[in-house]
């Protein structure tokens, strides 16, 4: 994108020939829209990815149309109808529609091998996530402002805590991350703020209030399994380290959850209408009863007020509802602390 100091750059319109600054989506004059034959190959592969089941690829055509678009066109409105209908149908997740027969080692090993089959998907999706978190290191980025805020936290808390806190962060981002590339959008690797967290920005506008919600909800529920996991170590060897960071990443998630600013509380809510807000506000109080936890009486209170918001939606997304819940009360257990 030329920048000011460059000046834009001039094209002709190819049905009534007015010059165009490259900024504009359609012509002025005849209102032809500029990048008409670019759009007509993305709607093409958008739809052949569709039918063939990579639902990931058509978001992502999908959502470049919508970038090629004027916000206030017709055709714009439908392109993000069609991304809105494909997040909430959590069609942007691989599905598999053959049913696959077990292999024959799993009748010869009995019930060890039906469990063993049983629990494939889960080691499959253990493998994927964890490409993904190595794969966030690559990036200089990434690695140089993580280091930087490892040696910050180091000089005050020590080394163990320091790494393990800054990896829950770290795995936190992630979760935005793969959330954001199953919703097709383009974003920049995380990059860590040393003293005050880490942020991924976006490339690419987020067009509904459901994937708003779940790209938002994402870093915490994968929080949450950074938190859990300190909180298994920390059980098993009894070493008080583990529990400490398990504590921290939850209260530190569970700050997150606060529905203000830019915060992922604030985006969840995006999804969720006012009638089922007040009864996430009831599920935080009652949560603040059970652990004491005052972080989560301010989250109530701030979601009970903005029930009255005129931004609530009409309707109510259930997987925004039930994992903003679920948030709520296993965060509010971890941060109990032992």
């Amino acid at each position: 994108m030329p920048t000011l100091a460059e000046g834009p750059a001039l094209t002709a319109c190819e049905r009534c020939g007015t010059e165009l600054a490259a900024t504009l989506l359609s012509c002025p004059q005849c209102h032809r829209l500029v990048h008409a034959a670019r759009l007509a190959t993305l709607a093409e592969t958008a739809q052949q990815a569709e039918r063939e089941g990579r639902h990931t690829a058509a978001l992502e055509a999908w959502r470049a149309s919508a970038d090629l678009l004027p916000p206030d066109s017709k055709q714009h409105q439908i392109v993000c109808e069609r991304v809105a209908t494909l997040v909430s149908a959590d069609a942007s997740q691989p599905v598999e529609t053959k049913t696959t027969k077990a292999p024959r080692w799993v009748t010869a090993l009995g019930p060890i091998g039906l469990i063993l089959w049983k629990f494939k998907a889960l080691a499959v999706l253990v493998v994927t996530k964890g490409k993904l978190l190595v794969f966030g290191l690559t990036k200089i980025s990434t690695l140089f402002s993580m280091m930087a805020t490892l040696g910050l936290y180091w000089t005050r808390w020590g080394f163990g805590f320091a790494l393990g806190f800054v990896v829950s962060i770290y795995i936190h981002e992630m979760g935005h991350v793969d959330a954001l590339r199953r919703c097709g959008i383009a974003a920049t690797p995380p990059m860590f703020i040393p003293g005050f967290g880490a942020f991924v920005r976006l490339k690419q506008r987020v067009l509904n209030p459901i994937e708003d919600a779940r790209i938002g909800l994402a870093g915490p529920v994968w929080g949450l399994a950074a938190a859990l996991a300190a909180f298994a170590i920390g059980t098993i060897t009894g070493s008080a380290v583990w529990f400490a960071i398990a504590r921290t990443g939850a209260w530190l998630n569970l700050f997150n959850l606060l529905p203000i600013w830019q915060l992922d509380g604030n985006r969840g809510l995006h999804a969720v209408g006012r009638a089922p807000r007040w009864a996430l506000a009831a599920v935080a109080l009652v949560a603040f009863v059970g652990s004491g936890e005052g972080l989560l009486a301010l989250v109530g209170v701030v979601i009970a007020a903005r029930a009255f918001g005129a931004d609530a939606p009409e309707s109510t997304d259930s997987r925004a509802f039930a994992t903003f819940a679920g948030l709520l009360v296993c965060l509010a257990y971890l941060s109990r602390g032992v």
